[in-house]
């Protein structure tokens, strides 16, 4: 083991000393504080392409059920819907999927979140204005922002024991029924 530690070159007169364990263990330390930046980048590039397809989405979708669609030729609004499903079904054959790592406390916070949320959904068409009330109070507790209205403080506690991730993907979510929501208002007193 000591002639591995230390080897002499008899041709060139020195002592050559091999790498230590300390200074081994730091080199892949240090390769691997490396990788970790790249994987947290990997992981932040992913999640913006999530993001970007939701928006793709809600952006088409916002196109073909908009005010203005309604103001074309039969042709023309037949032709754009064509062209607006094409890139539709094009959004939707790109699989993105960042999977969060939670334990079991923050999974069943999750899922009683995400329950909350999808019950003031589906009472959505029996009453427009106290679901959009509750999905405001909703999105107060996920915001640092003054909210302009009432907090739900039994959400905001369900969204806390969530993974930080999962606190993202909620507020996202509530923004986008609440802009949703709003644009249909806007269709329903254009149509009035």
């Amino acid at each position: 083991m000591a002639q591995a530690k230390i080897s002499a070159k008899a041709s060139e007169g020195r002592f050559y000393r091999s790498t230590s364990m300390a200074d081994r263990s730091s080199r892949l330390l240090e390769n691997l504080d490396q990788l970790e930046l790249r994987v947290e980048a990997f992981r932040d590039a992913a999640s913006a392409m999530e993001q970007e397809k939701e928006t793709l989405l809600e952006m088409i979708h916002n196109i073909q059920n908009s005010q203005d669609m309604r103001h074309i030729s039969e042709g023309e609004r037949e032709e754009l819907n064509l062209t607006a499903n094409r890139l539709m079904g094009r959004t939707l054959t790109v699989e993105v999927s960042v999977e969060t790592i939670r334990n079991a406390q923050q999974q069943e916070s999750l899922l009683h979140a995400t329950k909350m949320i999808d019950e003031i959904v589906n009472k959505l068409l029996d009453d427009l204005e106290d679901a959009k009330i509750r999905l405001m109070s909703l999105y107060g507790a996920c915001t640092s922002d003054v909210p302009a209205g009432p907090i739900d403080q039994k959400f905001q506690s369900v969204v806390i024991g969530c993974a930080i991730e999962d606190q993202k993907k909620i507020k996202r979510r509530l923004e986008t029924l609440l802009r949703n929501l709003e644009n249909s208002e806007k269709s329903i007193t254009l149509l009035e």
